[in-house]
């Protein structure tokens, strides 16, 4: 692979994954000019099958393979090795969601818990990765699973050409990347904006300041969008977005929580927080985008607890 994903790569994941990650729709939110593209709909509820199966299946087939998530990755990973009938070991902070770690059980990975910071999640993944002999596949900061996110962006303009601006939730980068890389080989007119938490605002940071940095474990353990409590964009997710993203901005706990209610209520969608940021920058932040005639919002995953959507 080159330094950046080039189209070839992101084409021929696509290829690689049709027949395993659902092809999702764009559904049109009631009575506005936004569309929402739900990979809540995905196998594990969440975009991030596409990254995972894409980098186990771009070279020979891996004797095991080890990773470190908050949750959806960590699934991801344990389904796509299910289907290759390889074993996976997953390294999860202990603060993860009971859901999400029971539905990795139920995969049949193997589970360590670890401390919820980034360093520590790393460093036992490398770890286990090199006494096993098993192959480690990064959440994000992976040229292959940028490739398989990615994906996403191609659909995107399949189904709508006319695209004017993209909202895409920004967490450790590679979701961001990928599909701003996608949709600016296309369509360099479309703007692609990233979404995320205030409460966990590192991505924008970095990008207002031109390098990647860091916030601590303990800020970011605020946002009630576990997904997106990564304290740092990936360096390789982050060159892409310096070269391909347009701007990112943060929404609200009440934005997010409000805009679940309504993608539940509206169209009929199920969101994770992390899923909803999308939809809430174009609910309550509209004034602050590119202009334009259709907007495009990624759902990226609704594994939620019941008891929160409703409460």
């Amino acid at each position: 692979m080159s330094d950046l994903v080039t189209l070839p790569e992101i084409e021929g994941a696509a290829r690689r994954l049709a027949g395993v990650a659902v092809r999702t729709p764009l559904v049109r939110f009631p009575g506005s000019e936004l569309s929402v593209k739900p990979e809540s709909l995905q196998p594990i509820g969440a975009f991030k099958i596409r990254g995972a199966y894409a980098a186990m299946t771009a070279g020979p087939r891996p004797s095991g393979v080890v990773a470190h998530s908050s949750g959806n990755h960590a699934q991801a990973v344990a389904y796509a090795a299910r289907e290759l009938g390889i074993p996976s070991v997953l390294v999860i902070p202990h603060t993860a969601p009971d859901l999400k770690v029971q539905a990795c059980l139920d995969l049949g990975a193997e589970i360590v818990l670890v401390e919820p910071t980034l360093e520590a999640r790393a460093e036992t993944a490398a770890r286990l990765a090199e006494n096993h002999g098993y192959d480690l596949i990064a959440p994000f900061d992976d040229l292959r699973v940028i490739a398989g996110q990615a994906t996403i962006g191609l659909e995107l303009l399949a189904d709508a050409p006319d695209l004017d601006v993209v909202l895409v939730p920004v967490g450790g980068g590679g979701l961001l990347a990928g599909v701003a890389t996608a949709v600016k080989l296309l369509s360099p007119r479309t703007k692609v904006i990233g979404v995320e938490p205030s409460l966990a605002a590192d991505a924008r940071d970095s990008f207002l300041l031109g390098r990647p940095v860091a916030w601590s474990p303990v800020d970011t353990a605020r946002t009630m969008a576990d997904a997106l409590r990564a304290e740092r964009v990936g360096d390789l997710p982050f060159a892409h977005i310096t070269k391909h993203v347009d701007d990112i901005i943060t929404v609200t706990e009440e934005e997010i929580y409000s805009s679940m209610r309504s993608l539940a209520s509206s169209v009929h969608l199920i969101a994770e927080p992390a899923g909803a940021v999308a939809t809430a920058a174009y609910l309550h932040h509209r004034a602050e985008l590119p202009a334009g005639h259709h907007y495009a919002a990624i759902l990226s995953g609704g594994n939620i607890d019941p008891t929160l959507l409703f409460s």
